[in-house]
């Protein structure tokens, strides 16, 4: 599966804003999805995750309440909708697909494909 993250921009802390990945092929209810960020100069930390039939969402602790991960099997496409954006939120997010029915979702190497990633700026 090819993975394509949209999205990104700059906004003021305190707003909103929504990104998308969407894939290719026709098996995309078959994969887990998440979603992942990289600050400069900091490892690839989990944001979100959502399991194939989007009745089942994870988050990382910092983003609960603020962030809402979303999957659309028709259109092949998850979203992520960040509210009450912080500076500290200003990294390159990454969505990321796995076929494994197993492993701790939270975890980078448990995704088998990755997106080339969107750049979300944050100003204070």
């Amino acid at each position: 599966v090819q993975l394509q993250a949209s999205g990104g921009g700059l906004v003021q802390a305190g707003g909103s804003l929504r990104l998308s990945c969407a894939a290719s092929g026709r098996t995309f209810n078959k994969y887990f999805m998440g979603w992942f960020r990289q600050a400069p100069g900091k490892e690839r930390e989990f944001v979100a995750s959502i399991n194939w039939s989007g009745g089942g969402t994870n988050y990382a602790d910092s983003m609960k309440g603020r962030f809402t991960i979303s999957r659309d099997n028709v259109k092949n496409t998850v979203d992520l909708q960040m509210s009450t954006l912080k500076p500290e939120d200003t990294a390159v997010y990454y969505c990321a697909a796995s076929s494994s029915p197993w492993g701790i979702r939270s975890l980078p190497r448990n995704y088998d494909y990755w997106g080339q990633g969107t750049l979300v700026t944050v100003s204070s």
